[in-house]
Parts: structure tokens; C-alpha cells; sequence
């Protein structure tokens, strides 16, 4: 009796495992005429493969526009797999690239950041393969994606992360879409407004040293010829500081950097009203359509 109640102790213990280990899957649907290129390896490091998933219009005489998106989870949970909802991209002809990149668990800063880049420099390299215009790529995110985003578009030809990846490419983005995302590390970790075990257990092995939090926040990336950035934040988000993004809208006016801050009244953490939802995506659009996208 006793064997078999241990049997199905471990049972129950190896059936709770598998079911924290399931990846949690969102078929991403798109048009007829679309082909997708699913887990597409664009970077190596050590025994580690970055990979992203493509989704790509019919091939036609001109490059297409291209959105990459990454996921959040404090960036030390999500996946790519979780992503979905891109099909107001997709009535517009972009192609789509959903990316991954290394967690807390497998590595700490800045390897998201180096991540985020080698996936774009990928990209670029390989965009006359792909039929891709590199003059209309526009990089999103939320949450940890959200600073991904900022991070990647905003470092521009800065290649300070760009070692494993190393480019003689021009690396620009047409566009940031940044929604609810991280713009100052070190405040997330230590400001007043909002103390985050995600931030400091990211920075890892440096998370006393300020000015290597400050150099993968995109808050200190800024500069005249920034990208223009459309940014989006609930200011009743618990998790994200809404002054997070009231700094960063601040600092893209201050050096003129073309930009559209929305804000949705009441609005948590990614968890918007279907209504406020409608709004936002098409605010998106209006503000890449504003910008020949």
C-alpha cells in the first residue's frame, strides 16, 4: 500500500513538472499567400540558438515593410510561441518576425540587449533574401519587450552590444513601438515609484553598478536622430511605473525626436479594455502610416 501511494506521489509530482515545462502556444494565423519560417536560427552562443519565427507576405517586385516583435516576462519568462494578434500588420503587407532571446536563467545583462541586435542585424543582412525594405523596419515590444525595442532601435550604429553579431551594416529602424516598457533599469530596480526583483535579478552580478544599468536603459540612449517612438501606458500599471514612460517622452521631446505618447485611463499592466485595445492598434497604425509605413 505503501509503495503504490508513493508511486502515485511521484506520479503527481512528475505530471506537475510536465505541466510547468508546457510552452504555452498561440497559432499565429495570417492571410492566404503568407509562408512562415518557424524557429529560424539567427544567432549562437555557446550551446545556446537564438531563433525567430518569420511570416512572410507573396513575394512581389518591391521590398516589403517588416515589424519585429519581441515578448515580455520581466525578462526572465515568456516566449515567442506566446505572441500572436498581428494581423493588422498583416492587411498592410508587412512581414512579421517573432524573436527570441536568452532569459535571466540563462544569462543576465546585457544579453537580451546583444540578443534583440544580433536578431535585427540578422534581419538586415539577410533582407534582400527576404525581400525585406531595411528602410521600413519597425522594431515593438512589450514590457521587457517593450525596452528590447528601445534598446535595439535606439542604440542605432552604437555596436557596444554588437559582439557576438559584429556588422559593417547600417543599422537603423524606421520606428519603435513601445508598449509599457522599462526605460530606466536602475529606477525600476531602485527608484521610488516602484522597486522590481525582475530588474536587479537581470542586472545579475551588476546590479550595484548604476552606470552599467544606465548603459541598457533605453532612457540613455536617446539622441537627436533617434528613431520616432510611439509609446503606450496604462497610468494605473502596477508593475511598470506609468513615469516610466512620462521620462522617456520627456527626454524624445527634449531633443526633438519625433514621438506619440498614449495614455489609457486606468489602464494595469498590458490588461486593457477591448475598446482601449481597438484605440491603441489604431493609433499604431495612424502613426506609421504618418510615417510612410
Amino acid at each position: 500500500m505503501k509503495k503504490m501511494i508513493m508511486l502515485c506521489g511521484l506520479l503527481f509530482i512528475c505530471c506537475a513538472l510536465s505541466a510547468q515545462d508546457t510552452v504555452a502556444i498561440k497559432k499565429v494565423t495570417y492571410p492566404a499567400g503568407f509562408t512562415e519560417q518557424l524557429n529560424v536560427v539567427y544567432t549562437k552562443v555557446n550551446d545556446w540558438e537564438g531563433k525567430l519565427d518569420l511570416y512572410l507576405p507573396p513575394v512581389k517586385n518591391a521590398p516589403i515593410p517588416l515589424v519585429i516583435n519581441i515578448h515580455g516576462g520581466g525578462w526572465n519568462k515568456g516566449n515567442k510561441e506566446s505572441q500572436s494578434g498581428f494581423s493588422g500588420f498583416f492587411k498592410r503587407g508587412y512581414a512579421v518576425a517573432n524573436i527570441a532571446y536568452r532569459l535571466t536563467g540563462v544569462a543576465t545583462a546585457p544579453a537580451a540587449v546583444e540578443d534583440t541586435r544580433c536578431a535585427l542585424i540578422y534581419l538586415i543582412s539577410n533582407a534582400k533574401k527576404l525581400n525585406i525594405d531595411v528602410n521600413k523596419i519597425v522594431i515593438m515590444g512589450g514590457s521587457a519587450g517593450g525596452h528590447l525595442a528601445l534598446m535595439g532601435g535606439l542604440l542605432e550604429n552604437n555596436h557596444i552590444f554588437d559582439t557576438n553579431c559584429k556588422t559593417n551594416e547600417k543599422i537603423k529602424v524606421a520606428a519603435i513601438i513601445d508598449k509599457y516598457g522599462i526605460t530606466d533599469v536602475w529606477d525600476w530596480g531602485y527608484g521610488p515609484n516602484k522597486t522590481s526583483k525582475s530588474a536587479t535579478s537581470w542586472l545579475g552580478a551588476k546590479a550595484k553598478d548604476k552606470d552599467f544599468a544606465m548603459s541598457v536603459s533605453p532612457l540613455y540612449q536617446v539622441k537627436k536622430t533617434s528613431p520616432p517612438v510611439f509609446i503606450v501606458h496604462g497610468d494605473a500599471d502596477p508593475t511598470v511605473p506609468y513615469q516610466q514612460s512620462v521620462a522617456l517622452k520627456a527626454k524624445l521631446d527634449e531633443l526633438g525626436v519625433k514621438n506619440e505618447f498614449i495614455t489609457v485611463k486606468g489602464g494595469l499592466h498590458g490588461k486593457f479594455t477591448p475598446e482601449d485595445n481597438s484605440m491603441v492598434n489604431a493609433k499604431i497604425m495612424e502613426f506609421l502610416k504618418g510615417l510612410g509605413l
